[in-house]
C-alpha cells in the first residue's frame, strides 16, 4: 500500500463486544478512512460536555482498504480514556480517530524472502495479529511465527481467530500465571532462555516485530540482541497506561 497521509476521522461504533474480561472490541464505520497497513494506529479523542478533551494511542487490529476499523482496547483502571472505551462507548456512538499513523512498525507483502517473527506481550498482539491477517488474505510465502506471552487462557486476545490462522502462522502461546491443562510449555514468564527456544534464531536473518509493555519490550528487545540478531530488523513498540 502506499503511504497516506494522517487526518482526523469521525467515527461510528457500529460494534462493540467483551474480547477479554478487562478488554473490548470495538468496530468503527469512518466514511473518510482512507485504509492503512497491518500495524498501524490511531490516536482516539474523546470530547465531554464541558468541552474538555483526552486523547490516546491505540494500535488497530484491521488493515487494508475500506472504511472499518477495529480497536481492541483493554481496560486500565486508572486511565482517563480506557475505561470509558472499554465500558461506557454503545454502538451508535460516534468517536474521532486521528490516522493512519506509523510507517515504521507495519507489515506489508514483499518480495524479501526472510521469515518473519512476531512476538506479543498482552495487549501487545492487536498490531501484530493485524499482520498475521494480512499476510493470511494475501497468501504470502514468507514464514510467518507469533510467540504470544499472556496471563492465563481467559486474557487471549483473538483466540478463535488465532486457531483459524494455524495454517498460515506458527503459533506458540507462553502462559505467565495458568495454563490450559494441554499447554505444551510451562506455566511461567519468558526469560532468555525460553525465548531463544521458541524464535527463529539470528541466523536466519528474520524480521522481528515486538509489541507490548514497556519492560516487557525492552527485556526482549535485549535479549535478541544478545543473541545475534540484527538491530536494523527487529521492530519495537510499547505503550503504557491509557
Amino acid at each position: 500500500m502506499s503511504r497516506r497521509a494522517a487526518s482526523w476521522h469521525v467515527a461510528t461504533v457500529v460494534e462493540t463486544r467483551p474480547e477479554t474480561s478487562t478488554a473490548r472490541r470495538i468496530t468503527l464505520e469512518a466514511p473518510t478512512w482512507p485504509g492503512n497497513d497491518a500495524g498501524s494506529h490511531v490516536d482516539v479523542r474523546l470530547t465531554a460536555p464541558d468541552g474538555y478533551q483526552a486523547s490516546r494511542s491505540y494500535s488497530l487490529a484491521s488493515s487494508g482498504e475500506g472504511t472499518r476499523l477495529t480497536l481492541a482496547v483493554d481496560e486500565v483502571p486508572d486511565g482517563e480514556v480506557s475505561p470509558f472505551l472499554v465500558r461506557e462507548l454503545r454502538e451508535g456512538d460516534r468517536i474521532e480517530v486521528h490516522g493512519p499513523l506509523g510507517a515504521f512498525f507495519v507489515w506489508t507483502p514483499s518480495d524479501d524472502p526472510s521469515p518473519v517473527q512476531l512476538i506479543a506481550g498482552g495487549s501487545g498482539v492487536v498490531p501484530l495479529f493485524a499482520m498475521a491477517s494480512a499476510h493470511d488474505d494475501a497468501a504470502d510465502a514468507s514464514e510467518f511465527r507469533l510467540l504470544y506471552s499472556v496471563r492465563s487462557p481467559g486474557d487471549v486476545f483473538f483466540a478463535q481467530e488465532l486457531r483459524s490462522l494455524a495454517t498460515s502462522i506458527a503459533l506458540e502461546v507462553v502462559y505467565t500465571r495458568a495454563a490450559p491443562p494441554d499447554s505444551p510449555t510451562p506455566v511461567g514468564r519468558l526469560t532468555p532462555e525460553r525465548l531463544r527456544a521458541l524464535v527463529l534464531p539470528a541466523e536466519r536473518a528474520p524480521r522481528v516485530y515486538v509489541c507490548g509493555p514497556t519492560p516487557f519490550v525492552e527485556a526482549v528487545s535485549q535479549w535478541l540482541l544478545a543473541d545475534g540478531h540484527d538491530p536494523a530488523r527487529v521492530r519495537t513498540e510499547r505503550f503504557g497506561g491509557s
